[in-house]
């Protein structure tokens, strides 16, 4: 029988005061809290995990997938090709059994341009290694982490957020926000905001990991065919969970683990003679999207190759070769909460496209965006309507590409993967 109980009333500490306050420490929120420290704001950078980088480490999804168009033409710069490069900087040679796969020579200084048309600008990282690195970068940057702490609620008065409540080993405590960056993936921020949201239910088992065989790494992309639109359609196997439920994401990680060790059982069986066993599983569920802000415009894949004067950065798909998206900044500002900005697979794209914007180097570009701004609307107080034209100016300047060339709109696009 349902029942409740009713939560005595108490007084919370303000803890601390900051200027950008970001949540969600995935590529996204790494991204948004560097590119906030280096326009001179406090920020602290709020994560549940004792560690960075959300499914890129955490999830052992460790595929900095293409910052270029598949076509030979790099897309994506700043701070997501930054980390692209941080991501292979101990990677000395290539083992693609292991997923250790540096960026390809023709993507360096001086490399075949020919080349670049057949070979994509990526890597496939040590996720140890990654995870230390980004955590480094972060802490040298005068940026303060809070780990093993949890969101739980938002004050907001009007239409600012004053305050985000968290909780962690500490107890229950309050941080004073001038400005805030929803980088959650889940747009946990949006949500407790009263923002409009959307809910995703067609995630699948999935638990990325690796094997050591015969004293051999090798990396196990482990997951079952999901819907590109990540609903319960296409050629999808079930079962299906919803990414903000507590039930359904305890019990995709029991099912992803059960599937995990049938199919050791079966590499065993057929290779009785071979040492086969399993190490460093995902400690966070491989879930691919949960809920995203849905502000009035959502990106869509009909705004393939269009350009839009609010264009704030753009991505390639990884999926495809030819596709060229523009990130407009209506996608990453929260509609009726003036000071909160949307970063990573929590932005206002919808499912036609939003399989494109949660990937790694699409979710740092967001990333980026919303961490200048941020600060942007601090420095400048500029709490109302936004200069775009002036944040495009400082995203230019730090090595975005925002360059309308790349939307060509009547290109052929391959619906052939380049993987």
């Amino acid at each position: 029988m349902a029942f409740s109980i009713t939560e005595p009333a108490r007084e919370i500490l303000v803890d601390a005061s900051y200027d950008v306050v970001v949540v969600g420490g995935g590529i996204a929120g790494v991204s948004a809290a560097l590119a906030a420290a280096r326009e001179g704001v406090s920020v602290v950078l709020i994560e549940k995990m004792f560690g960075l980088g959300g499914l890129a480490t955490l999830g052992n999804v460790v595929k900095y997938l293409p910052l270029c168009d598949g076509r030979g033409n790099q897309v994506m710069g700043g701070l997501a090709e930054e980390l692209l490069r941080l991501s292979e900087s101990d990677i000395h040679q290539t083992d693609v059994v292991a997923g250790f796969v540096p960026v390809p020579e023709c993507w360096n200084e001086g490399g075949d341009l020919e080349e670049r048309k057949s070979k994509r600008l990526f890597s496939s990282f040590n996720p140890a290694s990654f995870q230390l690195y980004m955590e480094q970068l972060l802490t040298d940057s005068g940026i303060t982490l809070m780990y093993d702490t949890r969101l739980c609620q938002v004050v907001r008065n009007v239409d600012l957020i004053t305050h985000v409540i968290v909780e962690n080993k500490s107890g229950r405590i309050a941080l004073e926000a001038k400005s805030v960056i929803d980088a959650s993936g889940d747009a946990d921020i949006c949500h407790l905001a009263g923002c409009e949201t959307e809910t995703f239910t067609g995630n699948v088992l999935a638990a990325w990991h690796y094997l050591v065989h015969n004293g051999r790494l090798k990396l196990k992309p482990f997951s079952k065919r999901y819907d590109k639109e990540h609903g319960r359609g296409g050629k999808s196997e079930g079962p299906y969970f919803d990414g903000v439920d507590h039930k359904q994401l305890t019990e995709q990680v029991l099912q992803s683990r059960r599937m995990l060790i049938d199919n050791l059982l079966k590499l065993r069986e057929e290779s009785p003679e071979d040492a086969i066993y399993p190490i460093n599983l995902p400690s966070i569920p491989d879930i691919r999207m949960t809920r995203r802000l849905k502000n009035s415009f959502s990106m869509a894949e009909e705004h393939i190759h269009t350009w839009m004067e609010d264009c704030i950065g753009l991505t390639g798909d990884w999926r495809r070769r030819g596709p060229v998206y523009p990130i407009p900044f209506r996608a990453i500002r929260a509609e009726g909460v003036a000071n909160v900005f949307a970063a990573g697979r929590c932005i206002s794209a919808d499912k036609t496209v939003c399989d494109v914007t949660r990937a790694i180097q699409t979710c740092a570009v967001s990333g980026e965006a919303s961490g200048v701004a941020s600060a942007m609307q601090i420095k400048d107080n500029s709490f109302g309507e936004m200069r775009v034209d002036l944040l495009q100016e400082k995203l230019r300047d730090k090595g975005v590409i925002l360059e309308r060339s790349w939307l060509r709109e009547k290109e052929e696009v391959s619906a052939v993967s380049m993987w």
